[in-house]
């Protein structure tokens, strides 16, 4: 009886911390699979992605320098090719959108002579870039604050995306006519960061992190539990 009873426990407590690990990640919402879909889709130079868009479709990775042949301004006369701008007000612990306004240009990337279109349009969750922030309340825009209470706190939010800058993007390549674009698609989103990697994952966990540590150990306590429960399950059988 002990024999059965000892991989058992070891089995159930490396399911629970599995589970648990796996719930953890999940509480970060969309930006959990953005950073899994970032971290793991194949990077393949833009001349291949190129070439996979009269193919079956493929989600992958590529990264590029941005280039575009109308940048538009910031307000520090900074090239842009892309600003999403949205205004937000707290409610308990989330912030809830008010308004949101996009402003886009074509633009690609480009790596040596070959070069892919960006679909701006399929940019929501997946685009991670530093997020520019103003916090304040309902009193500080009268005009635009509708009948919420003067105190209800409200932030501002800028998403930008400049001309200048090098990039790391992942989707599915598409030919649309002569052009050739990195879209959403295979239940995937478009995902475009300006940062390195590393640096990424840190504005996805909102630079929390004792979530993600909490995560990796209960997922790799969990996958080491779930190894040895197999093991003196194995044991235990042929003795």
């Amino acid at each position: 009886m002990i024999a059965a009873v000892i991989p058992l426990a070891f089995l159930t407590a490396g399911l629970v911390a599995l589970v648990a690990g796996a719930v953890v990640l999940r509480s970060f919402g969309p930006r959990y699979r953005v950073g899994r879909l970032l971290a793991t889709a194949p990077r393949v130079p833009i001349a291949d992605a190129l070439r996979l868009a009269d193919g079956s479709p493929r989600y992958v990775a590529i990264e590029g320098r941005i280039d575009t042949e109308e940048p538009f301004d910031d307000d520090a006369h900074r090239p842009l090719v892309y600003r999403r701008t949205r205004l937000e007000q707290r409610r308990g612990s989330k912030w809830m959108t008010l308004g949101d306004r996009r402003e886009a240009v074509p633009f690609q990337l480009r790596e040596g002579l070959d070069e892919i279109g960006i679909a701006s349009d399929d940019l929501d969750d997946g685009l991670v870039v530093v997020p520019r922030e103003s916090v304040g309340t309902a009193a500080d825009i009268p005009d635009h604050a509708g009948d919420l209470p003067r105190d209800t706190p409200i932030r501002l939010r800028v998403l930008q995306v400049s001309a200048v800058e090098h990039a790391i993007a992942a989707g599915v390549p598409r030919r649309d006519g002569d052009a050739i674009r990195l879209e959403a698609g295979l239940g995937r989103p478009l995902i475009m960061t300006t940062l390195d990697r590393p640096e990424a994952m840190r504005i996805l966990a909102e630079g929390r992190t004792a979530r993600p540590l909490a995560a990796a150990v209960l997922l790799t306590a969990g996958m080491v539990l779930v190894t040895v429960g197999f093991m003196a399950a194995v044991i235990s059988v042929v003795v």
